[in-house]
C-alpha cells in the first residue's frame, strides 16, 4: 500500500498526530474509544473518518477482538510458535514491527527487528510509503548480523508478503505470527515504540523525511548503548545482547552500525 501523502488535509494531519499520541498510550484503544477520546478534546468526528485514519496510519487496537477481516488468501500465514516459551538468550526470538511517525506537514513509517532477550534494536528503517521493500531491507540488514531461532511478526502485508518471507525461508529460522487480536504478543516493541515516541518524536518537530532519519538513528543508538533498562537490572541493550553472543553459534559480528 503506498502512502497517499497528498490524500489528507492539514486537519486530518493533525488528528492522525493526535490519535498517534493516544494510541501510543492506550495500545487497547479501538477506533471508538479513541474517537470518544478525541471528542473529549474537542475533535468531533464519527468512528468511520477515525477508522479510516487508523487505517491510513496503519494501526489497529492490541485486544483480543473478533476477526472481521479476511486474510490475503494469496499470502501464507504461520502458527503462533511463543505461547509459554521462556526466552532465555539473545537470538532465540526475533520480533518485528513498524509504527507510525509524524513529520511537519506528512508522515511516515518506521520497522524496526527487537531482540526479545535484550531489547536489542537489531536494525531498523524509515521509509515514506508502506510498500513490502522497506522492511525486507530492515530484515536482509538484520540477517547479516546473527540469525534468530525464530521471528515473530503479525499478519500484516509487508511480513506475509511472498519477498519478505522467502529471506526468511532462505534462512534457518522458525516462522512464527501472532494471531489477529493478540494482545500481548508484540508488548517489547510495543514498549520500544512508547519509549521512542515520548522521548524522542514527540519532543521534536521533524522538517522533512531526512531530518526525522537524522534524528531517529542517534535515538536509537542511544537506547541500544546508552539508556539503562530497569527490565535489564539497569544495564543497556547492546551490553546484554553482546555480552551474551558468544553462547549463540550462529552470530555472525560484523561490526559498527550503519543504516541506510
Amino acid at each position: 500500500m503506498a502512502n497517499p501523502v497528498n490524500s489528507v488535509d492539514s486537519l486530518d494531519l493533525e488528528i492522525m498526530n493526535k490519535i498517534d499520541r493516544i494510541y501510543t498510550k492506550c495500545p487497547f484503544y479501538g477506533v471508538r474509544k479513541i474517537t470518544h477520546q478525541l471528542k473529549n478534546d474537542g475533535f468531533l468526528f464519527n468512528h468511520k473518518k477515525v477508522y479510516r485514519l487508523m487505517k491510513v496510519m496503519g494501526i489497529e487496537a492490541i485486544f483480543p477482538h473478533p476477526n472481521t477481516s479476511k486474510p490475503n488468501i494469496q499470502h501464507e500465514t504461520f502458527p503462533y510458535l511463543l505461547g509459554n516459551l521462556e526466552i532465555t538468550k539473545p537470538n532465540q526470538v526475533w520480533g518485528v514491527d513498524i509504527t507510525y511517525i509524524r513529520l511537519h506537514q506528512r508522515w511516515s513509517y518506521l520497522v524496526a527487528l527487537m531482540d526479545w532477550y535484550s531489547r536489542y534494536v537489531i536494525a531498523w528503517k524509515l521509509s515514506d510509503n508502506l510498500e513490502t521493500e522497506f522492511c525486507m531491507e530492515t530484515l536482509d540488514k538484520a540477517l547479516s548480523l546473527s540469525i534468530p531461532e525464530i521471528h515473530n511478526s503479525d499478519q500484516g502485508s509487508q511480513f506475509t508478503s511472498v519477498g519478505y518471507l522467502d529471506i526468511l525461508k532462505a534462512n534457518p529460522v522458525a516462522i512464527s505470527m501472532d494471531s489477529r487480536g493478540r494482545c500481548m504478543d508484540n508488548i517489547f516493541t510495543e514498549r520500544l515504540w512508547r519509549s521512542l515516541k515520548y522521548e524522542e518524536v514527540y519532543l521534536k518537530e521533524y522538517q522533512n523525511f531526512q531530518e526525522a532519519k537524522d534524528s531517529i538513528n542517534l535515538y536509537l543508538n542511544f537506547y541500544n548503548k546508552e539508556r539503562l533498562h530497569q527490565n535489564l537490572d539497569y544495564q543497556t541493550p547492546a551490553k546484554i545482547y553482546f555480552d551474551n553472543y558468544k553462547l549463540i553459534k550462529n552470530i555472525k559480528i560484523q561490526g559498527g552500525e550503519k543504516h541506510s
